[in-house]
Parts: C-alpha cells; structure tokens; sequence
C-alpha cells in the first residue's frame, strides 16, 4: 500500500525507495515535477492565457504525471527481479534511511 501511494503522489522518492535509483529516478523526477510546473500553468490560464483553466494544458500535466507514475512502476518491478546491480546512490540511501534514528533520543542524549 506504501508503495502504491508513493509511486501514484511522489513517482521519483519511490524508485529512490524501493527501485533502481541511478538509472531512473533523475528522468522521473524530470517528468513529475513538469507534471506539477502543467497544471499549475493550466489552473491559471495555460499558454493562451485565458479567463479560466486551460483543460488542455492541465490534460497534459496529469498525462506526464502519469508517464512518471508507471515509470516509477516499472522500475520497481524490474529492482524486485534483481535486473539492479547497485540499486542506492549516495543521495537514496539519505532519502530513503529506514531505520532513522528519532531526533529526540539525540536531545535526550546529549542531557
């Protein structure tokens, strides 16, 4: 469920996650945050600037947020076969730390 729900609101911290970082995540990235940039543009006029919401411009962002979804799918399927040598870059292994330390036990530790 985890999974699913990353790879649908944030395509590129999935294939950070659980996916094969360092051939994908950098072009999902590229696709989602494109996605956002269209339908932002498209919610206050598009291109031609009018009055209202440009569909197309906005059909056009939920299309390459789309792209970056199944993407970020795809690459996560094909780490779960092992088709990834090394799957974490230096920047996933931040990103994606599951066992991270709570920042209160190093408040309470320095006491």
């Amino acid at each position: 469920m985890k999974r699913a729900l990353l790879v649908l609101l944030t395509p590129p911290v999935a294939a950070c996650r659980y996916g094969c970082a360092g051939c994908c995540a950098a072009p999902i990235g590229v696709f989602w945050i494109t996605a956002i940039v269209g339908i932002t543009y498209g919610l206050i006029g598009g291109p031609t600037n009018l009055m209202g919401p440009s569909v197309n411009t906005i059909l056009l962002g939920l299309g390459l947020w789309a792209i970056a979804s199944v993407w970020s799918a795809v690459t996560i399927r094909s780490a779960k076969d092992d088709r990834c040598t090394e799957r974490k870059t230096a920047f996933c292994r931040r990103i994606s730390a599951e066992d991270e330390a709570d920042p209160f036990d190093e408040v309470r530790k320095a006491r």
